[in-house]
């Protein structure tokens, strides 16, 4: 069984089980998240597609932890204008792990 779900602007393919990084969310960690856009279902071999989510479909999620990814730089510059501009990024996320899908 696996779901498809939105959050944070971005897809997932979930099960029961999985690890996933998605964009931070509001939850401390410990505590439980509900999905609820879920866009598709697959259960024994049977898929139900929403339009545009699946009703009354939800995955619950336990946030294992906020932290930051790597960082990365960010480097601008202009040929023959003496304009250099260093900077680092750390993208903020939520680690979950996926409980139960309902459906």
């Amino acid at each position: 069984m696996y779901a498809v779900v939105v959050t944070g602007g971005k897809q997932y393919k979930v099960e029961e089980g999985n690890t996933i990084f998605v964009e931070k969310l509001e939850a401390e960690v410990g505590s439980t998240v509900e999905l609820d856009k879920v866009l598709a279902v697959s259960k024994d071999g049977e898929i139900k597609v929403g339009k545009p989510v699946v009703e009354g479909a939800k995955v619950v999620a336990k946030v294992v932890a906020q932290d930051k990814a790597k960082k990365i730089i960010v480097f601008k510059y202009k040929p023959k204008k003496d304009y250099r501009k260093k900077q680092g990024h750390r993208q903020p996320y939520t680690k979950l792990v996926i409980e139960k899908i309902e459906a």
